[in-house]
C-alpha cells in the first residue's frame, strides 16, 4: 500500500475556466496533519474543493491513493446552513455521513446507526443524539459536523475553518479533538484555519497559498515570524 494518499501534479484550479491557482505540485502522505494557510482570498477554499473533487481540474492531474467511490474523503464545511425550521436531530445529521457507502436505495440499518453513535461518542456528544441540530451551540454544531465527516470512514479528513464563529474555549477544544483523531487513529487531516497560535502548536506541515501558488513545508519554517508578520502580525 502506498503511503501517498493524494498527489497534485502541475495542477491549475479555478472557476468558469479561469484559474485561481496554477502549477500546484505537492503530495500528502498517510498520517499527516497539515494546515492550509494564506492571506484572505488567496484560494484556500478553492484548493480544498479541488482536492475533494468538487470543482474540475483545469490543468495537470490529481491522483488518489484510495478509491473515492468506496472510501470518499471526509469533509467538514465552514458552517452548515441547515434550515432551523426543519426538525433534524444530531443523530440524523451524523447519519448523513454514512450515505456514501450505502448501495442505491438501501435503507439505513443497524450498522450505520452504530457507526453514527460511535462517531458522536468520539466527539463527546453521545448524550445529545436526539437534540435538534439547530438548538446546539456553535462549538457543538462543529463537533457534530466533524462526527458526520468521520461517519464516512475516510482515509483523509478535510476541514474548512472548523473553528469559525465559535468562542476561544470551544475553538481550542475542537482543535484538540482534531489533533487527537490524527494522533490516536492516524487519520490524515488537512484543515483551513486562521487560528495560527493553535495551528502552530499542533500541525507538522503547512500548505501556504499566496499569489496563486502553493508551497509546502515544515511548520517551523512556513510559520517563521519573519515570514508571516506582514500578513498576520506577530504570533
Amino acid at each position: 500500500m502506498s503511503n501517498t494518499l493524494l498527489r497534485l501534479q502541475d495542477v491549475s484550479l479555478g472557476y468558469d475556466g479561469q484559474a485561481v491557482l496554477e502549477h500546484i505540485s505537492f503530495a500528502i502522505e498517510r498520517g499527516e496533519f497539515l494546515a492550509l494557510l494564506g492571506p484572505n482570498g488567496a484560494g484556500k477554499t478553492t484548493l480544498l474543493r479541488g482536492m475533494l473533487g468538487l470543482i474540475p481540474v483545469l490543468a495537470g492531474r490529481i491522483t488518489y491513493g484510495f478509491d473515492r467511490s468506496t472510501s470518499p474523503p471526509g469533509y467538514v464545511p465552514q458552517r452548515d446552513t441547515l434550515d432551523p425550521i426543519f426538525p433534524i436531530t444530531v443523530r440524523e445529521v451524523v447519519l448523513m455521513g454514512t450515505y456514501a457507502r450505502l448501495a442505491p436505495l438501501r435503507p439505513i440499518g443497524r450498522q450505520q446507526r452504530q457507526l453514527a453513535a460511535a462517531c458522536l461518542a468520539q466527539v463527546g456528544l453521545a448524550s445529545l443524539a436526539d437534540r435538534p441540530f439547530w438548538a446546539l451551540s456553535g462549538g457543538q454544531k462543529q463537533r457534530v459536523l466533524i462526527a458526520r465527516g468521520l461517519a464516512v470512514e475516510p482515509n483523509i479528513l478535510l476541514l474548512d475553518e472548523p473553528t469559525a464563529g465559535v468562542d476561544p474555549g470551544a475553538a481550542a477544544a475542537i482543535m484538540d479533538l482534531i489533533a487527537q483523531l490524527n494522533r490516536d487513529r492516524g487519520l490524515t487531516v488537512v484543515l483551513v484555519s486562521h487560528h495560527l497560535r493553535l495551528v502552530r502548536s499542533l500541525v507538522r506541515s503547512v500548505l501556504w497559498i499566496e499569489d496563486g501558488r502553493v508551497s509546502k513545508g515544515a511548520t517551523e519554517v512556513m510559520l517563521a515570524p519573519e515570514r508571516i508578520m506582514d500578513i498576520f502580525g506577530p504570533l
